[in-house]
């Protein structure tokens, strides 16, 4: 069998007590405690925040997919960064292949290699319908939303499952569109029309929170789940339920 040395590099450390040189990840011996003592990664339960490497491109609006390890930020304003794609790698961002259609205030969802870019506001201005698929390399247009908006929320797993809702110009909608992979399919609205929301989940588990109706105090906390969908015969059943928050 292998020794820590062997196998590390170094031999491991011997000190009264705690060692204060140790770093992120070093064993050492505590030979007042008769014990050995490992420095562990510097996390809280809480979780926190810490600075990384700073985008390629500076923008707003934009749209993104994946996990903090592996990650697509694609679209935002202003002009003409409206069709730029970076991919991150968990240390750094890379440009890669835009989109074909520049805009931003979009809705996207997925992952680093499988995502979608769901309608937006494109220059110079107003609600566009157009969705496009990342396969990892490129993007390809493909089946428009029924609707045109902005300032709308998305979840969903990759490009083949997807449901959008929500968004405007004003007034505020409250449609919801289901993706296959092929088609957007209108389903049950939201409870509560708005815009500039939250969205989250799967395309047959999701959740939609926040955002801004019409009217005085018009920024909310509320939230709604959305139970899926499940076909008998020639019916739909799907449905949001409003949540407390």
């Amino acid at each position: 069998m292998a020794t820590y040395k062997e196998k590390v590099g170094t031999a491991v450390v011997n000190y009264a007590g705690d060692y204060p040189g140790a770093v992120e990840g070093e064993l050492w011996y505590d030979s007042t405690n008769k014990d050995f003592k490992y420095n562990y990664p510097n996390v809280s339960t809480a979780g926190s925040w810490r600075t990384a490497n700073s985008m390629n491109t500076a923008r707003a609006g934009g749209a993104g997919a994946g996990i903090y390890t592996a990650a697509l930020a694609f679209a935002g304003s202003p002009s003409p960064v409206g069709a730029l794609t970076e991919k991150y790698d968990g240390t750094s961002w890379t440009e890669v292949n835009d989109l074909n259609t520049s805009r931003a205030s979009l809705a996207g969802n997925g992952t680093q290699t499988s995502a979608l870019a769901i309608a937006g506001e494109g220059p110079p201005g107003g609600a566009v319908t157009n969705v496009e698929s990342w396969n990892g390399t490129n993007w390809t247009e493909t089946t428009d939303l029924n609707t045109a908006r902005y300032i709308l929320a998305a979840a969903g797993a990759d490009n083949t499952s997807a449901l959008a809702f929500g968004g405007g110009p004003p007034p505020v909608q409250a449609y919801t569109e289901l993706w296959n992979g092929s088609n957007w399919t209108e389903v049950n609205d939201l409870n509560q029309g708005r815009a500039i929301l939250g969205g989250a989940g799967i395309a047959t588990a999701a959740l939609a929170f926040g955002g801004r109706i019409l009217g005085p105090n018009n920024y909310v906390a509320n939230t709604e789940s959305w139970n899926g969908i499940s076909r008998y015969s020639n019916f739909c059943f799907s449905n949001w339920k409003s949540k407390s928050i």
